[in-house]
């Protein structure tokens, strides 16, 4: 076999390079932690201390980047955006309150304190923060259990607001530590899953209230529900299930016209309160309470009472809390950063991850030392938001300030709401959740993360939520092992008419150079996988020296495309030295093409470069082909001398 010499004109690959371990591990905790570059705007400004303070402060306080420029002209848009929103969370945080097992009222509470808290901190422009249905059953199913709201009402709700302080303090904690990349193992086929079975089992669970049922199931699975839905049957009345038909239709037909006339979006927004006051109405009307058509009952009137002290951080209930804050403040996360970063991409603009961790996180905590409970950013109010024309956060105080008027002289008018009218407002708004376009897309493209999708959706339906939440995850996270674990390398062959090489699979016209083969590495070399790369290194040579026999050839050539291997260890760079040497025996000459600086800088420093032989480190895989070739005209003619 002939080598390579200095009659070859080719660039050459720079293996001199160093990058010192320090600066190596600043660029890796940089791109781990901070790969958006949070303080590059103090970079773009002279290096004055004011200016740099300022734009300190404006990351943590983004109320400092849109509030010195705010005009009346973009007032007027907020203050129409914020009554739409606020005409949606005042049935909307009643109905989900319910379903947390906690006070209606809570649910206006946790309207009016945290949206100020986002407008100081949240960084998007189209978020419109409150109660969520998903978030509300679970906090519900992971206390209940534990403290019954029916016999032990108060304690349960000093529990709710404790898990509100440590969704806060997970939330902040993600975000002043960067860890938004916990939140990315939520895939969305998960989300969509886990989104999707939530919203059949609180629209099941409405039953209740649909049928003016008294007794009813503590459990979310449905067959239990509908076991309770059927065993209670002598409990249906009539009042109820007629009443509920009606608020239904409404409420349907005005989701329907937003559909079709995408400009009376503002109809299907104050349909929910029309519902209420409606019902309300009704209710009074044919005293509702004593002729099958249960009422909420009193609202107590008055702002936010503060309540820090009833946080219950003592054994047993703390670790109750803790957990339930944790698993719903974990969901609510990612489906407040998924709905804000959604939106913004509809205006062309940015939502920062983690400065929305950071903004939760105080909102909940604030929430939570003022009769607050968990808080996100909920689909249907963000996108009635953006649909009326929200342009800051300011849309958001706008709520606050109607919430706060509500519930200073307004809230004795909703004592005569009827559960039925929130039960039929919680049906149609989780009917939107269940996103059948998205489940049956997933089953087009990619039937893993539809299993993924189906996982979770199946798993919260006949389970519980965490199960199903837990059985996403796990198929999520076993399949990025299998990507580590069991990389792809293809068998490259050259495009006819070009000088391209690509995997022969998917363009099998490619023509292939007689005695070489060309492999295709495209992930990082580690300990997890190098065993697999060898064997299946292994299976090619094995596969490909077959080949040349049958046309009277022999393999000598084997070219390792180097560019997509971002990255190799220790165990990589051994299971290299051993292909090269099993290859040796073979008289099979190894090539390496494009190798990436941080792969090049352990390769030399492992001495495996001076192994193999500089000369075979090429710039492109035409190179080292070409390499290939002039070897083997060098072997040719030094044959025929000798002969």
């Amino acid at each position: 076999m002939g080598t390579i010499t200095l009659e070859q004109s080719r660039a050459n690959v720079n293996l001199s390079s160093r990058t010192t371990f320090w600066k190596s591990l600043k660029y890796q905790l940089k791109e781990a932690f901070f790969p958006d570059d949070p303080f590059r705007q103090m970079s773009d400004h002279p290096p004055t201390p004011l200016r740099r303070t300022w734009s300190f402060l404006s990351y943590f306080f983004p109320v400092l980047e849109w509030a010195p420029k705010y005009k009346l002209t973009l007032f007027a848009s907020d203050l129409l955006a914020g009554i739409t929103i606020a005409s949606l969370a005042i049935p909307q945080g009643i109905s989900y309150a319910k379903l947390a097992n906690v006070p209606p009222i809570i649910g206006l509470y946790s309207s009016f304190v945290p949206p100020l808290v986002y407008a100081v901190f949240g960084s998007s422009n189209n978020l419109a923060v409150g109660p969520v249905a998903a978030a509300s059953l679970l906090l519900a199913s992971s206390i209940r259990g534990k403290v019954s709201p029916e016999e032990q009402p108060e304690l349960y709700l000093h529990t709710v607001f404790t898990a509100a302080f440590f969704t806060g303090l997970l939330q902040l904690i993600f975000g002043i530590f960067r860890l938004g990349i916990l939140v990315d193992f939520l895939s969305r086929s998960t989300i969509t899953g886990f989104m999707g079975g939530t919203a059949t089992i609180i629209i099941l669970q409405q039953f209740k209230g649909l049928l003016g049922l008294q007794h009813f199931t503590n459990k979310t699975d449905i067959v239990t529900v509908l076991h309770a839905v059927l065993a209670n049957r002598r409990e249906w009345k009539w009042q109820s299930a007629v009443l509920s038909l009606g608020f239904l239709v409404i409420l349907l037909l005005a989701r329907r016209l937003k559909e079709k006339v995408p400009r009376l979006f503002w109809v299907n927004a104050i349909s929910p309160l029309l519902v209420v006051v409606m019902g309300g109405i009704i209710a009074f009307a044919v005293d509702g309470k004593d002729h099958g058509i249960p009422i909420v009952g009193d609202l107590k009137k008055g702002l936010n009472p503060i309540s820090i002290s009833q946080l219950q951080l003592k054994s047993p209930y703390i670790s109750v809390a803790m957990k339930a804050g944790l698993i719903s403040g974990f969901i609510a996360l990612a489906e407040g950063i998924a709905v804000g970063r959604s939106l913004a991409l509809l205006k062309n603009e940015q939502t920062d991850g983690n400065k929305e961790m950071i903004a939760f996180g105080i909102m909940n905590i604030a929430g939570s030392f003022t009769s607050c409970y968990l808080t996100t950013g909920p689909f249907s109010k963000s996108a009635v938001n953006y649909h009326a024309g929200c342009k800051t956060p300011m849309s958001n105080v706008v709520m606050a300030v109607c919430i706060m008027l509500v519930l200073l002289w307004l809230t004795p008018l909703f004592k005569y709401t009827p559960l039925v009218a929130l039960a039929a407002i919680i049906v149609v708004a989780m009917l939107g959740l269940i996103e059948l376009h998205e489940m049956k897309h997933l089953f087009k493209v990619d039937k893993f993360d539809f299993c993924v999708c189906m996982a979770a959706f199946f798993g919260v339906v006949f389970v519980n939520m965490e199960a199903g939440l837990l059985l996403s995850v796990g198929l999520s996270i076993i399949r990025a092992l299998l990507h580590v674990a069991r990389p792809t390398t293809c068998k490259l062959g050259k495009v006819t008419g070009t000088e391209l090489y690509r995997d022969l699979e998917h363009y099998p016209d490619s023509t292939t150079i007689p005695g070489v083969l060309i492999l295709q590495l495209g992930s990082p070399i580690y300990f997890a996988n190098a065993n697999y790369l060898r064997e299946r290194i292994t299976r090619w040579v094995e596969a490909e020296g077959n080949i040349c026999k049958e046309k009277g050839q022999d393999l000598q050539y084997i070219v390792f495309d180097m560019g997509g291997v971002a990255a190799i260890d220790n165990t990589g760079i051994g299971m290299l030295l051993e292909v090269h040497r099993m290859l040796g025996k073979k008289e099979i000459q190894v090539a390496l093409t494009n190798p990436r600086l941080r792969v090049v800088e352990k390769l030399v420093a492992a001495n495996f470069i001076d192994v193999l032989g500089k000369e075979w480190v090429f710039l492109s895989i035409s190179d080292a082909v070409s390499g290939c070739r002039f070897a083997l005209r060098q072997a040719d003619n030094q044959d025929e001398l000798q002969v």
